[in-house]
């Protein structure tokens, strides 16, 4: 069981993280594997470099890279930032991430809401991946509305048309405690899960997009994964979030200064398993309740 630490200042909660979570955290990111040997295999990576150095959109998630980023770039980028094997002759087997990295990335992560927490920005939270992640954004649209930042629900109900492998589909946006996902027609009623995994980055343009067009609050901060982060960053917003190592688009994103923070963890693991890791990111912004 990963222990809780909790502190009522801001000095004495970074002190009680800094000493009693981190190793506890490390262990728990290599036990579930989150980080060190990950599900993601070096197949799925280097095929996402490959698509990625093709523009393909499917990869860039909402991204126009302004470098040029051939396969053997990405690699090197992506063992600098994620620790996966920098050696282009390694093609197979499951890829790697340094929880040494993953941690650092965490405490930049909790640096950036606690800015947000003390400035009480208007912020937008979204994911691509509901069914694993809900819960970890979710606690962070609680904590962050209980320090008096606006959790902005746009466009709720819109309609989203995006590609999937069965071809084009229309979807939902829909929030759930306060984070944005989308549904496909039929799914169960609005405000409960599941949503649908999707890495596009529609559905947070349709978002912007309704509140520029209404003339409503905009978010300071976006938080999510997938086309979130990259469609968001791409527009000019903030934006951090978590992704895999077959998600270089965001990484490229942080690279060329579009994205703030990017969190290299498995992004597909039990949903119980990113508990320990939402109670650690809350410590370190000092916004535990």
């Amino acid at each position: 069981m990963f222990p809780a630490y909790w502190a009522s200042g801001a000095g004495d909660c970074a002190t009680i993280v800094d000493v009693l979570s981190a190793g506890a955290l490390r262990a728990h990111l290599l036990a579930a594997r989150l980080a060190g040997s990950v599900a993601t295999s070096r197949e799925e990576s280097l095929r996402s470099y490959r698509l990625f150095a093709a523009r393909d959109p499917r990869v860039l998630i909402g991204l126009d890279p302004e470098w040029t980023w051939r396969q053997r770039d990405l690699i090197g980028l992506m063992a600098d930032r994620c620790g996966v094997s920098a050696d282009p002759r390694c093609t197979s087997g499951r890829d790697v991430i340094d929880p040494d990295r993953t941690l650092a990335a965490l405490d930049a992560f909790a640096e950036r809401l606690s800015a947000a927490a003390r400035r009480r920005v208007p912020v937008l939270l979204g994911t691509g991946h509901p069914h694993r992640l809900l819960g970890f954004y979710a606690a962070l649209a609680d904590a962050l509305s209980a320090a008096g930042c606006d959790v902005l629900t746009l466009a709720q109900g819109s309609s989203v048309d995006i590609t999937t492998r069965f071809g084009l589909r229309t979807h939902n946006l829909d929030y759930v405690r306060g984070v944005a996902l989308v549904r496909e027609p039929g799914a169960r009623a609005a405000g409960r899960e599941p949503g649908a995994h999707t890495h596009s980055p529609l559905p947070v343009r349709t978002v912007l997009s309704a509140a520029t067009e209404a003339g409503g609050t905009l978010p300071e901060l976006v938080i999510g994964d997938h086309g979130w982060v990259c469609g968001a960053g791409q527009l000019g917003f903030e934006a951090i979030g978590l992704a895999d190592t077959d998600d270089p688009a965001l990484f490229v994103g942080e690279a060329e200064g579009r994205v703030s923070v990017v969190v290299p963890l498995d992004d597909a693991v039990r949903s119980d398993y990113y508990r320990p890791i939402t109670r650690y990111v809350l410590n370190r912004a000092c916004l535990s309740q």
